[in-house]
């Protein structure tokens, strides 16, 4: 029984596919295929049933299956121990960042980082859906208020999100004051996130607005173009609206609510020393963002 067969088996009963395994490990479908053949050979059990549209595990997979993930991840642990006992920041590096910010800021600075240690070979899974689920991956990155469940965090800076509309908008529709003026108002919501709801704390309470949607989209940067359009009022991250604030294509709106200010953390395996090429990402990316982060640098956000 070979370790790469049973990494081959794990990456697929993660992902429930073959391709997506494939794309995971970095190697063809064949290759993973072919693992997982002489897997299932030396163990004499069939692991997966196949057909044309889907994976399922077995009895016998099933069975093999939490097993195999500690195999899996007792050896990564062995290899990062190692590397770090030698201090040395190389090797594979997995992480997961939601799609925008990675797109906008987390990617320059991976690149950066990858420049310093040219012996570091990275994955980076720029998708909003990964959720907490560390499985797979050195490290995740959040922008949430919420502690991850079995994870240890280390904040890298603080994300603050506005309400933003383009002057042209505001000519048109007036300038909201308060929260009840918001409902009189068009708006750009994310679409992913259900009901159309604005929530706001004001000292220790929480408030609400539903303002009916002009536009609904699954992209901050399209929510940006939008209201950079005068299509509507957006509420928005500082790091995807800076340049349109500054540019003066898009004005801050101040309702009357306390500032939303959320830490953006790195999220890894807890209870393990994270190995030396994931504290040196910690150090590059806090370095690379600064705090207040550099998105943030001459913004009129500050809030009486």
């Amino acid at each position: 029984m070979k370790l790469e067969g049973v990494s081959a088996f794990v990456a697929i009963a993660n992902t429930g596919s073959i391709s997506e395994a494939a794309r995971h490990l970095r190697l063809s479908k064949s290759a993973v295929s072919e693992r997982l053949t002489e897997l299932e050979r030396a163990l004499d059990a069939n692991l997966l049933q196949r057909n044309s549209r889907q994976l399922a595990l077995t009895e016998d997979g099933s069975a093999f299956l939490e097993r195999a993930r500690r195999i899996v991840a007792e050896a990564e642990l062995a290899a990062n121990e190692l590397a770090t006992r030698r201090g040395e920041v190389s090797g594979p590096l997995r992480i997961a960042v939601p799609r925008g910010f990675g797109d906008t800021h987390l990617g320059p600075a991976l690149y950066s980082f990858m420049e310093r240690y040219p012996d570091v070979a990275a994955t980076a899974e720029f998708d909003d859906r990964i959720g907490d689920a560390a499985s797979g991956f050195d490290a995740i990155v959040r922008i949430s208020a919420e502690e991850p469940p079995k994870l240890a965090v280390q904040t890298l800076t603080i994300s603050r999100r506005n309400l933003v509309a383009a002057p042209s908008y505001l000519a048109m529709y007036g300038r909201p004051t308060s929260v009840e003026a918001l409902l009189k108002h068009r708006a750009i919501h994310y679409m992913e996130r259900s009901p159309d709801d604005w929530s706001f704390r004001k000292g220790n309470d929480l408030v609400v607005a539903r303002v009916a949607p002009r536009l609904r989209v699954t992209s901050c940067v399209a929510m940006r173009d939008a209201a950079l359009a005068g299509l509507g009022i957006a509420s928005l991250p500082t790091f995807h609206c800076h340049e349109g604030i500054r540019s003066g294509g898009l004005e801050i709106l101040d309702v009357g609510v306390d500032e939303d200010i959320t830490p953006i953390t790195l999220a890894y395996q807890n209870g393990v020393k994270p190995s030396a090429k994931l504290t040196a990402l910690i150090d590059h990316l806090k370095r690379a963002f600064g705090n207040p982060p550099y998105w943030d640098e001459g913004l009129p956000i500050s809030r009486s």
